[in-house]
Parts: C-alpha cells; structure tokens; sequence
C-alpha cells in the first residue's frame, strides 16, 4: 500500500501521483485534487520566499488522523496528501490533496475537508520574507470559519 503522506522539500508530480493514487482501481469513479502554490503577495506584501517547518513525526501522525476522519465522514477509496517543507519560491506547489470514491460529490466535499483541516490543524510554521523583513504567518479567520462548516472548532483541535 502506497504512502497516504508524505512531507518533503523535493517537488510533485499531479499525473504521477494520481495515477499511483487509482492504481488500476475499477472502482473509482472521481478523482479529486487540490494544489496550492506559493503566491507572491500576501496581506498587502510582496513575498520573495516562504519557509515551512514542521515537527517531523508528528505532523506525519496528525495528517494520518485527518485522512482517517475523512473516511469515516466520506465514501473514500484512496487520500493521499503531500505538503512541501523548506525554503520555497512563488509559483512553486506547496501542497496536494487528493482523493478518490466512487461518485464526484464524495471526492469534492473530502478534498475540500482535508484542504481546510491541512490550513488550521497541521503543525506547519509559515515564514514568509517580505519588503519589510521576515514574518511568521497565522492561520486566517476564515481558514477557522472553513473549519467550523464541518463541525470542528480549530481552537479545541475538534
């Protein structure tokens, strides 16, 4: 059984990953994905890079649980979650989330769960290196707001 997580500096690959993901899976009928980049502006600031760091073992464990409540809120086949860490530039891919089940509403609503658990929960540090010097980066109220929709208040970690 292929990895559900991974976290690491080296780069993705959608269709590889995907195609690892179904793995000659007949069942499958939707396959979901979600890829988030590096942009080059945040809250007003040019961004010229971002530094994730991370808790090795731990995050790993704590991405491992929220896969787990995703299957038991959808109808899931396969998830499989990469997250980027280190010293990264805009347009590089920082995170995928994908996701496969039999029908689309099922793969979509997972998807969107874990992007939303992957933005207030994960143990990740975001420093971001701006104009006006290095800044670490908060989750936003609306990452929390996007939590809530699925009954999990990000302050209570549930």
């Amino acid at each position: 059984m292929a990895a559900r997580v991974s976290i690491q500096t080296k780069d993705f690959d959608l269709s590889e990953e995907v195609a690892r993901l179904r793995a000659q899976d007949t069942r499958v009928g939707a396959v979901c994905s979600f890829i988030g980049t590096v942009r080059d502006r945040n809250d007003g600031l040019s961004v010229s890079t971002m530094e994730l760091e991370h808790y090795p073992g731990m995050t790993e464990k704590s991405i491992e649980a929220m896969i787990d409540e995703a299957f038991r809120r959808f109808d899931l086949y396969a998830a499989r979650v990469i997250h980027r860490v280190g010293l990264l530039q805009p347009l590089d891919q920082i995170v995928l989330v994908a996701v496969t089940s039999a029908h689309r509403g099922q793969s979509f609503q997972a998807c969107e769960f874990l992007m939303d658990y992957l933005k207030t929960q994960a143990p990740f540090w975001k420093k971001e290196l701006t104009p006006e010097g290095a800044r670490w980066v908060d989750a936003r109220v609306s990452d929390d707001t996007a939590l809530a929709r699925w009954g999990i208040d990000s302050r209570n970690n549930g």
